[in-house]
């Protein structure tokens, strides 16, 4: 289901570093312009009553003498006309014998009325208060008219536009920050992705490093990354090394324990111990073998013997090779062509797959269920699964890690060492396909998902 966008734009500014100094800046930017703007309000506010009034007094003073040259006559329209025409000037003449415009389409602003509302009086105040207001913009000639000077708005048309432009420089200037800090904090996507690759495993790779001479912190950061990967590869590679060199010790000496074991005489008295001795001795020899594949498998250049497959004749040859001949339902298709897999390796996965299940299929109310399926997407999916108790969610995503028994209190012979999901992951995984485990209520299903190659 799709999120509001509110929703969406909320996760995005909580988790992207990017967009949260993108939104610093803007209100960075935003506080500066107010500030400014307000303290050059501010500013010319205190100097228009010390300076721009008296100016401004004097300019209207000179204004109303050129409109009425002579003070026995009445106003000159043409001339009021002419300085309208060469000034972003309005210009009204009230009186006995002449009343005229200079522009009768354009209102009168509030500030320039003779009354106005509380809600008005702040612009009178600004401009220096309403109690000598008419003093500065109105004189009144001595046959009795009155000469209003007013500022002409149709001279301020190309505020819009202004506006636009700044609005347009703003957003350009959003633009450029963006793609700035985006450039800037591009070493954290590397760093993320380096990350995602040593905790997979791969180690190949190193981040990549800006100015591996002069770095800065990010590429300090990098660098301590790449300096600690390659700490935890020697890690694991000397660990593998070691349990290879062990299990590959312990071969021979298992078989020739064994061997002796074998050559023991056959009495009543000694078989007992005989046979408990070869148990723990095929244990051994098991778990040096699923030690050695484990490692094998582990591996960044494991190799696969790939070869045509037929994976229903496997599961059936499989199951008949189980001891004790176990009962297990199987779903099988009927259909499916061979394909190219590691024979070996898949009936490795098979084999331990229906060893969990009827480990743990002890007093179940049906035997386990193994079932394969063509996918519509060119995959095959294998599921095998037990009616058995399950396990505690908690503990599902540990299952397929190596040597984890859900019930540390099982003995090796009823729980396993915890090996065998783990090796069931690396055969998936190194065919290219997934494993994923769940509990089925009742019981736990494992699938395992391989994609078909073309023979």
């Amino acid at each position: 289901m799709k999120q509001p966008w509110h929703r969406r734009v909320r996760h995005t500014v909580a988790h992207s570093l990017k967009v949260r100094l993108v939104l610093v800046f803007l209100l960075l930017a935003g506080a500066m312009a107010f500030t400014f703007v307000s303290s050059l309000q501010k500013a010319f506010a205190v100097g228009w009553r010390d300076a721009a009034r008296p100016l401004l007094m004097d300019y209207v003073d000179h204004l109303a003498a050129e409109i009425t040259p002579d003070p026995n006559r009445p106003p000159s329209v043409e001339r009021a006309r002419a300085i309208a025409q060469r000034l972003p000037l309005t210009i009204r003449i009230d009186g006995p014998q002449v009343q005229w415009q200079s522009h009768p389409n354009q209102p009168r602003p509030e500030w320039q009325r003779d009354q106005v509302g509380s809600e008005d009086a702040w612009l009178r105040e600004r401009w220096g208060g309403d109690k000598d207001w008419s003093r500065l913009l109105r004189r009144t000639t001595a046959d009795g008219h009155s000469i209003e000077f007013g500022i002409d708005d149709g001279a301020f048309d190309h505020r819009s536009r202004l506006m636009g432009y700044t609005l347009a420089a703003l957003l350009l200037l959003t633009l450029f920050a963006f793609l700035y800090i985006r450039r800037l904090l591009r070493p954290l996507d590397d760093i993320r992705a380096g990350a995602q690759r040593f905790g997979a495993g791969d180690f190949v790779q190193p981040i990549a490093v800006k100015r591996p001479h002069h770095p800065d912190e990010l590429g300090e950061l990098a660098t301590t990354i790449n300096t600690m990967g390659a700490d935890i590869h020697q890690m694991l590679e000397a660990k593998r090394t070691l349990l290879l060199a062990i299990s590959h010790e312990l071969r021979s000496p298992l078989t020739r324990a064994r061997l002796n074991t074998e050559l023991l005489p056959e009495t009543p008295e000694l078989q007992p111990s005989r046979e408990a001795l070869l148990r723990d001795l095929a244990l051994m020899r098991d778990l040096v073998t699923d030690l050695l594949e484990s490692e094998r498998l582990a591996s960044p250049h494991a190799a696969l013997n790939r070869e045509p497959t037929d994976i229903a004749a496997l599961v059936v040859e499989v199951v008949a090779g189980l001891d004790g001949a176990p009962a297990v339902t199987l779903l099988l298709p009927a259909d499916l062509p061979p394909m190219a897999l590691d024979r070996t390796r898949l009936r490795l996965l098979l084999r331990n797959l229906l060893d969990n299940a009827l480990r743990h299929s002890e007093g179940a109310p049906q035997p386990p269920t193994l079932q394969v399926t063509r996918q519509d997407d060119g995959t095959v999916s294998i599921r095998v699964r037990d009616f058995g108790p399950g396990v505690p969610p908690h503990q599902l995503p540990h299952l397929a890690q190596p040597f984890y028994r859900p019930d540390a209190a099982r003995t090796r012979e009823g729980g396993g060492v915890g090996l065998g999901l783990y090796l069931c992951k690396l055969v998936a995984l190194a065919h290219g396909g997934t494993f994923t485990v769940r509990n089925a209520q009742p019981g736990l299903e494992v699938c395992v998902v391989v994609p078909v190659f073309a023979i």
